[in-house]
């Protein structure tokens, strides 16, 4: 009896799975898709001949391995296919937390597009990304935003094109519990993003359909001093923090990409404008945070003052 196919659209793909994934938006086109997701066999060892091995994934040109144990493993092929053997007793929440972080991450990166790990926020024509590592506040910042009225383009995975335009990803943020606290968000009526961890899904009314060009990028830190710090980073010296916040950087190293990469983190250096923000460790002061985003924005003319 053959599975039920679902039809989703996200990150400019066409998707068709057989598994039922509640974040990504339902599509009515049913043609030859972009990305197949499809319940089978995944090795228990991972490739006959990995360039990089590590104890959960292993790569090599347009292959991806990857073991959660518990959870599943999964299969990403040539930026079209993705193959999913659950373990028995896995949850639904947290295969698809994996098959749309790390497996999605890696099939953008398999089709040259530029994926960075950060939020896409909505200003006017165009889009600003907060990047960083996790924890940084890069979530919790785009839900800020979002409660003044901005839309949401992308959260964690920012798929960004050759021309340097940012394209829709879930219509959601991923919120910790102190976060959306501090958003007085009630988590009461939230799905956790896994069962084991007070992360919550938070869905977004609306979603923007269309590609904008990244305008700025933010880069997210912390220091031990009470000041804010604010530092423009101009020429050549984009093009580490560009490629320091990459997606999933690990795994694009054992794929065969890595001079596509390059190319990609430097044409989009000479597009847009980058600054790294350095806040306090004690406390988030997401007020002030926000007043001195919203301040820089206008210095810059991408919002009006």
């Amino acid at each position: 009896m053959p599975l039920h196919t679902f039809y989703y659209h996200a990150f400019g793909l066409n998707i068709h799975s057989e598994l039922e994934i509640p974040p990504l938006m339902e599509s009515k086109c049913t043609s030859i898709p972009d990305v197949t997701i499809k319940r089978g066999e995944v090795s228990i060892t991972g490739l006959d001949k990995p360039k990089k091995s590590t104890p959960f994934f292993q790569t090599c040109k347009d292959q991806l391995w990857l073991n959660v144990p518990d959870i599943a493993r999964f299969l990403v092929r040539d930026g079209n296919s993705i193959v999913v053997e659950a373990y028995p007793g896995s949850d639904e929440q947290s295969i698809r937390l994996y098959l749309l972080g790390s497996c999605i991450g890696t099939i953008l990166h398999q089709r040259k597009t530029l994926v960075m790990h950060g939020n896409a926020v909505r200003f006017g024509d165009q889009c600003v990304i907060f990047a960083g590592h996790s924890g940084a506040g890069k979530s919790t910042l785009a839900a800020a935003f979002h409660k003044r009225g901005h839309e949401i383009l992308a959260d964690d995975v920012c798929a960004i094109d050759a021309e340097g335009r940012v394209a829709p990803g879930l219509p959601q943020l991923k919120l910790w519990q102190d976060a959306a606290r501090k958003l007085e968000i009630d988590t009461g009526e939230l799905e956790r993003i896994r069962l084991q961890v007070e992360k919550y899904t938070f869905p977004l009314s609306e979603s923007v359909s269309e590609h904008l060009p990244v305008a700025a990028i933010y880069i997210l830190s912390s220091h031990n001093r009470d000041e804010f710090e604010i530092q423009q980073i101009k020429g050549m010296q984009k093009f580490n923090p560009l490629k320091n916040n990459t997606y999933r950087m690990g795994i694009l190293e054992g794929l065969g990409l890595k001079t596509e990469h390059l190319g990609l983190c430097s044409k989009l250096a000479g597009r847009i404008d980058l600054a790294r923000i350095i806040r306090p460790n004690d406390g988030f002061k997401l007020q002030q945070l926000l007043e001195l985003i919203e301040a820089d924005l206008q210095e810059k003319g991408i919002v009006a003052a």
